[in-house]
C-alpha cells in the first residue's frame, strides 16, 4: 500500500450560512481521510459505507458512498458494483462507526458528487481507487 502522503483530499472551508454539521460528520470526514469503510443503519437497514464526499444539499448534510455491504430499503444489493453509489442525508444516519474492512468502490467514481450544492470534503477519482485497502 502507498503511504498516506501519496493521497490528496480535496477539502474546503465551511460554506458561510449552512447550519451546524450533524455528529455523524465528524465519522464520515475522519473515514474519508484515513480511506476506512464505515458501518451505520439508514432508514432501518445495516450498512457498510464507504464515503466519497461530504457537502450540502440545501441545508441539509450529505455524504456519497458506496455501499459494500448490508440491506438496502429495496432488499439485497444490486450485483452490479455500478449501482452501489448512495447519496445520503447524513443527519439520518444512525450510530455510525469506522471499521477495519477493505474500502470498496468502482472505477466510475467521477469525482463530482451526486446530490450536492455545496461540497466540502472530496476524493478526487484517482484517490478514491487509490486509496483502496485490500
Amino acid at each position: 500500500m502507498s503511504s498516506p502522503e501519496a493521497f490528496e483530499i480535496l477539502s474546503r472551508p465551511p460554506a458561510p450560512g449552512l447550519p451546524q454539521r450533524p455528529p455523524a460528520w465528524d465519522v464520515l470526514a475522519r473515514a474519508l481521510a484515513e480511506r476506512q469503510p464505515v458501518r451505520a443503519r439508514y432508514h432501518g437497514h445495516e450498512r457498510v459505507l464507504c464515503p466519497h464526499a461530504l457537502g450540502w444539499r440545501g441545508r441539509r448534510a450529505k455524504v456519497l458512498a458506496y455501499q459494500a455491504a448490508g440491506t438496502t430499503s429495496t432488499g439485497e444489493l444490486p450485483a452490479a458494483a455500478h449501482l452501489r453509489w448512495r447519496s445520503m442525508f447524513v443527519e439520518e444516519l444512525e450510530g455510525p462507526a469506522i471499521v477495519e474492512a477493505r474500502r470498496e468502490g468502482t472505477g466510475n467514481y467521477s469525482g463530482a458528487p451526486i446530490g450536492m450544492d455545496v461540497v466540502e470534503v472530496a476524493l478526487g477519482p484517482a484517490q478514491a481507487m487509490a486509496g483502496r485497502r485490500g
